[in-house]
């Protein structure tokens, strides 16, 4: 007959014999062949990264095992509609993430209030996405400058430009971030796309990549290259907190907005609608490019400037239509096109 001591020796070896399973299954594909750090070397060579000595590969080796273990663990529960992956941005914290990648400057003052000349726009397609109608140029990479408001001007101006006269060039984000450092624009420590906007229309127009290629870096502004391929006349900002006016935008052109793309889930989103538990701490700036519907869920399509590799070769689908009157990381906050 077991004792009762025996039941419970025999109780405790079921509960860690039960442990040891889930925490197996947890980290399965974690631990599978290859080993962490032939992923990490693997990765590296994939990515050209390259460390000044062995404690800096040490410590970003660590830095890229808890990332890794965070992207598998998320996509094994298995219970979101979108993907994480083990992108280029693996061996970075959060924080230096966000101190190179996001370069939106948040700051309390009054724009001069604008008309909104989509305010009575009725026929509101289903769908819309201007990289179909060619209105919209390949993904750029801003690399480690925070030079995401640059970006999202420029996107812009490339939409409205193509609109306009039928012509889509690739203009110069470079320009921006070495020529307008005036106001709160600063080139690689963050701007604000409103006062891209200004700078472009007091400087007669902005240049193309070509004339001025992107540098992922502070320099002189050169004037000999900045003869301008592409004017607008102004600027509007979409009412504040409104999907249904951004909507209305997105669907005659292009429009920078800024959203909060703090969170580890933004960091390493790879496919599927993103629905994250983000918040309206707004830190980039993108440009939504379109939006449409899929499984019952609406959503924005938003290019973003970190490359093919990121996301959904550079674009991430972002929930639309959500309860929260500021949109899904506050998308509907603060956003702003060009007029022409």
């Amino acid at each position: 007959m077991v004792s009762t001591s025996q039941k419970q020796h025999i109780l405790v070896l079921f509960l860690l014999l039960a442990l040891a399973d889930i925490t197996n299954v947890m980290s399965r594909k974690l631990y599978e062949s290859p080993s962490l750090q032939e992923r990490h070397e693997q990765w590296m060579s994939e990515y050209g990264k390259l460390y000044k000595d062995a404690i800096e590969k040490e410590k970003r080796f660590m830095i890229f095992k808890d990332n890794v273990e965070f992207i598998e663990s998320f996509n094994a529960a298995d219970n979101k509609p979108y993907k994480l992956s083990v992108n280029h941005l693996a061996d970075l914290t959060l924080d230096e993430f966000k101190a190179s990648r996001n370069g939106y400057k948040k700051i309390d003052r009054e724009f001069a209030t604008t008309s909104f000349k989509y305010e009575n726009v009725t026929a509101i397609p289903e769908a819309v996405d201007w990289r179909v109608k060619g209105a919209v140029t390949p993904i750029k990479d801003q690399g480690q400058c925070g030079s995401c408001w640059a970006f999202s001007t420029v996107a812009a101006i490339e939409g409205i430009n193509q609109i306009t006269t039928g012509k889509l060039i690739s203009l110069s984000e470079q320009e921006l971030v070495d020529c307008d450092t005036k106001g709160e624009d600063q080139g690689c420590e963050g701007g604000l796309m409103e006062d891209g906007f200004e700078f472009i229309i007091k400087n007669g127009g902005i240049t193309s990549e070509t004339n001025y290629p992107y540098k992922a870096a502070d320099g002189s502004c050169s004037a000999a290259t900045t003869a301008p391929v592409a004017k607008i006349t102004g600027y509007e900002k979409v009412p504040v907190n409104s999907e249904i006016s951004l909507l209305k935008a997105v669907a005659n052109q292009p429009i920078s907005v800024s959203i909060d793309a703090s969170d580890s889930s933004f960091m390493f989103y790879s496919s599927g609608i993103y629905t994250g538990e983000c918040g309206t701490e707004l830190d980039h700036g993108v440009t939504a490019v379109g939006y449409g519907s899929a499984n019952g869920t609406d959503y924005w399509i938003v290019k973003n400037s970190w490359g093919t590799v990121w996301g959904e070769k550079g674009y991430i689908r972002m929930q639309r239509g959500i309860a929260d009157k500021e949109g899904l990381c506050g998308i509907a906050m603060d956003s702003s096109y060009p007029t022409a």
